[in-house]
């Protein structure tokens, strides 16, 4: 496993690099780490919480739903990070900075990514007037992993797809 990883972070290496570049520009970091930080989970926590306050009982059952598909995604995304034990891009090569701390040692898949698209996936089909700040929410944090050297661009597509998978459950069972 670690051997087909380790090809897959050489043939990653340039575009992670061109990237991670842009986090040497403070206003490009703020940007980045900001919408990284919002990813780590207070901003789904939040609209959890909201969901039912603004559109009442009708948003119960998506909410808890959410919940649900993320107690779910959690448990699949820390599985396959203790699987394939894949070292973030800042420690596996000198030429990727570090922009943001880290939540863990390991890259693969993207948790931020998988919640960030599992969320607003159904956030969205609940309430379609949530994408115009979801949709651009979701794909910077997802973008912030890679400029900020903490994820590969494969990390993040497999959290992606990951994150619509559950959103999409997450839909059919709410």
């Amino acid at each position: 496993m670690q051997g087909l990883m380790a090809r897959f972070d050489v043939a990653e290496y340039r575009l992670c690099r061109r990237l991670n570049r842009g986090a040497a520009r403070w206003p490009v970091r703020a940007l980045f780490a900001g919408a990284s930080r919002l990813g780590d989970g207070v901003v789904w926590y939040a609209l959890l919480l909201a969901l039912p306050w603004m559109y009442g009982v009708s948003a119960v059952r998506p909410a808890l739903a959410m919940a649900v598909s993320a107690l779910a995604g959690l448990l699949l995304y820390k599985w396959l990070k203790r699987t394939f034990v894949r070292e973030r891009p800042f420690i596996r090569h000198p030429g990727i900075s570090l922009a943001a701390a880290p939540l863990d040692r390991y890259s693969f898949p993207s948790g931020h990514t998988l919640h960030a698209v599992s969320f607003t996936w159904q956030a969205v089909a609940f309430a379609p007037e949530l994408g115009f700040v979801l949709l651009p929410l979701a794909a910077l944090i997802a973008a912030s992993r890679v400029v900020l050297g903490l994820h590969y661009p494969t990390d993040v597509l497999v959290g992606a797809a990951l994150g619509a998978g559950f959103g999409a459950l997450g839909v059919a069972i709410a």
